[in-house]
Parts: structure tokens; C-alpha cells; sequence
């Protein structure tokens, strides 16, 4: 699903990062950057709270969020992907994700794409996940 008055949700330095015409239409939003700056950090602790059950890490640090997209009506799209695509838990977990999003205080609705482009591997996991896992 595509919003209109999309923009996307700066949640991490990494290859998803904005390009510059999102950015000029995150400029032109109906959301100040000070409310955005909140509901990132809001956002970002929702998939903070949700864990793949077979590793002890939360989605974020994971690296399974790829997009996150918020219209000016605080709509929320999110686009993420799991470990593999036959995942035990692929019904669920965007619901679980859903669920966590929508409890964010502001939000009005949010939609949860699952995505397998580009395929997730460890490289986009971040230190912390890394460290937890005794990957380094």
C-alpha cells in the first residue's frame, strides 16, 4: 500500500536511509520535525518490543524493518522481512508487528507489508544483535 503524503521514517543509519527527494517531501509534511523525530523514537521502541521467538533479539536490531513510511494523518506502513522465508512464525509476526505499531500513542492505523527483496542476512543486523548473538 502507497500513501500519497508518504514520508519515509529516517529509524536507523543503513542502506534504507532517505534519498534526497523523501527528503524534500518529509520537509513539506504536515508533521513538524520535532513530532517526527517523536514518533520515530516511539516507533522504534514498538519493534523494540517485538522478538523473533527463536532468537533472543528484537526485530529491530534484527535488521527486519526495512521502510517505514508515515502519512500526515499518521498512518504507518512498514515494510519488513524475517529471517527466512519459511519462518514458523511468517502469519503472525506481522500481526504481532501491527499490533505494537498501533499502540504507539498518535498512530491512527498501521499496515505491515512482509517483504523478501532484499533477502535478510546477518550483514544487516546491528552491533548490538551481533553482540548478543556472539557473532563477532
Amino acid at each position: 500500500m502507497t500513501l500519497d503524503t508518504d514520508k519515509a521514517v529516517p529509524i536507523a543509519p543503513d542502506p534504507f536511509a532517505f534519498q534526497a527527494e523523501e527528503l524534500a517531501q518529509a520537509e513539506a509534511s504536515a508533521l513538524s520535525q520535532a513530532e517526527l523525530d517523536e514518533l520515530t523514537d516511539k516507533l522504534i521502541a514498538a519493534f523494540k518490543s517485538v522478538y523473533d521467538p527463536e532468537i533472543p533479539v528484537d526485530i529491530f536490531e534484527l535488521g527486519l524493518i526495512y521502510r517505514v513510511d508515515v502519512s500526515d494523518d499518521r498512518d504507518v506502513v512498514v515494510d519488513m522481512t524475517l529471517t527466512a522465508p519459511g519462518c514458523p512464525v511468517a502469519g503472525e509476526m506481522p500481526g504481532w508487528v501491527s499490533d505494537a505499531v498501533e499502540g504507539v500513542e498518535g498512530v491512527r492505523s498501521a499496515t505491515v507489508n512482509l517483504v523478501f527483496e532484499p533477502p535478510w542476512d546477518q550483514t544487516k543486523m546491528s552491533d548490538e544483535a551481533k553482540l548478543a548473538l556472539n557473532l563477532f
